[in-house]
């Protein structure tokens, strides 16, 4: 049986009307994807509330590895709601935040003591990396990279290496960050070795390597278009963070908790953080984030210099420790590669318009172009696959600069449901590739 099942036209009229309802209601700076009201989410598929079904290849951007309302973690989160909400940790202990600090200093990459620490969202995550990385080193000056994101908070926001729908508009942002390049292979004809050597002209030129607190790195860029590095290049970002005491933060927040193939993205690369920040998926849903690192570093900041109200919540807890079990007991880990194997297998055909098909686990980048020969963007030809596909039933988001398809499907996806969705993307991007020719014709 089939997973889509569209019975409106789409938006359906309740949808609709709630849309409207948001209009007036809610902040516009706040966007939605899809003009959809959701009734019910299980697994990979999404019920609106007028009754139409979707399968959704964007898991809350990657915060869903283990899919909609999985029964583990609703479970646990019921038992828990009986017993006891939030506390607060800066009032009263709660075992689950200590039980979940000690299995993520099991899981988190690094040969080292660690300790972990938690916060609410990615981008507060990431601050109190930096500052936590501040504090240890005495030092103020932090590095990040061309086309990152890091989140919306205003040092988050400084990180995160694009102006457009981030920046514009909201300065002065905060003092002290630079922003090296990272690679684009396919784009971007510079070598690792150039790459890095833009890097090093930072020291000569801007700022000394002596004064740098951190390098903020995504191991795989998300929200920049599902970029991957090679290995020798984070490897040597490593080597410079330990030549020049620089506290190496890994930002994980999307690719964590199987989203590569791996528990974490860090692992491909052969090396490991100093401190490891994960959000989005830990919890499923629930509002949790992380930060777990060299125990000498995290452990830096003095009692009372970290903590929030509602940082490591009871039930974003619970529900960690749940989605844990459920990647190492359902080997999602093998799933996620099996997953991205076969979606780049079935869109690996020949395309005017698919550049590249880049594929790390189930983390995919579709690029698209106007013509392979000038890789010029066709965003576009995007913008009529995504509404096209969002018609036909299977919902996915963008990334770059709107010209990349993100595909990051639940890594619980049925192998049916995988096919029903990736044959509507293969088929709508030939049939919306005839049109064109027809209409250039």
């Amino acid at each position: 049986m089939k997973s889509i099942n569209i019975k409106t036209p789409i938006p359906g009229p309740k949808s609709t009307a709630l849309l409207k309802e948001k209009e007036e209601a809610v902040a516009r700076g706040i966007s939605t994807a899809y003009p959809i009201a959701i009734d019910k989410g299980e697994g990979a598929v999404l019920t609106d509330i007028d009754g139409n079904s979707y399968i959704d290849l964007a898991s809350g951007i990657a915060s869903l590895n283990v899919g909609h309302s999985p029964k583990p973690v609703v479970d646990a989160l019921k038992n828990q709601l009986d017993s006891f909400i939030n506390p607060v940790f800066n009032v009263t202990m709660h075992k689950p935040y200590i039980d979940l600090a000690k299995k993520l200093n099991q899981i988190v990459p690094g040969h080292f003591p660690k300790k972990s620490v938690f916060f609410n969202s990615g981008a507060e995550a990431i601050e109190n990396a930096v500052k936590i990385a501040r504090r240890y080193t005495g030092r103020k000056g932090i590095i990040s990279f061309d086309r990152s994101f890091h989140g919306r908070t205003m040092l988050a926001m400084t990180l995160t290496g694009k102006v457009n729908s981030i920046k514009k508009g909201f300065g002065p942002l905060a003092s002290d960050v630079h922003h090296a390049p990272y690679p684009y292979y396919f784009k971007d004809e510079r070598t690792d070795e150039q790459l890095i050597g833009e890097l090093k002209r930072l020291f000569q030129v801007t700022i000394s390597p002596e004064e740098i607190a951190a390098i903020v790195l995504e191991p795989v860029q998300g929200d920049g278009g599902i970029i991957v590095p090679s290995k020798p290049f984070i490897q040597e970002i490593r080597a410079i963070c330990d030549e020049f005491g620089i506290v190496f933060i890994a930002d994980e927040i999307q690719t964590g908790f199987g989203r590569t193939g791996k528990m974490f993205a860090m692992e491909h690369f052969d090396c490991a953080a100093d401190l490891t920040v994960m959000s989005k998926s830990i919890a499923a849903g629930i509002p949790l984030s992380a930060i777990t690192g060299k125990e000498e570093i995290i452990n830096f900041p003095a009692v009372k210099e970290l903590g929030g109200t509602l940082s490591g919540n009871t039930l974003g807890c619970v529900a960690a420790l749940e989605v844990i079990k459920m990647i190492e007991n359902q080997n999602l880990l093998r799933r996620a590669n099996e997953i991205g194997q076969f979606i780049k297998d079935k869109l690996s055909f020949d395309s005017k318009h698919i550049g590249e098909v880049r594929q790390i686990g189930a983390m995919i980048g579709i690029e698209i172009v106007l013509d392979k020969q000038s890789k010029a963007s066709h965003r576009s030809f995007v913008n009529d696959v995504v509404h096209t596909c969002f018609e036909k039933g299977v919902l996915f988001m963008r990334a770059a600069e709107g010209d990349v398809i993100r595909l990051l499907p639940p890594l619980v996806i049925t192998d049916e449901q995988l096919d029903e969705a990736i044959s509507v993307i293969a088929y709508t991007i030939k049939e919306l590739e005839v049109d064109t020719k027809l209409i250039m014709g």
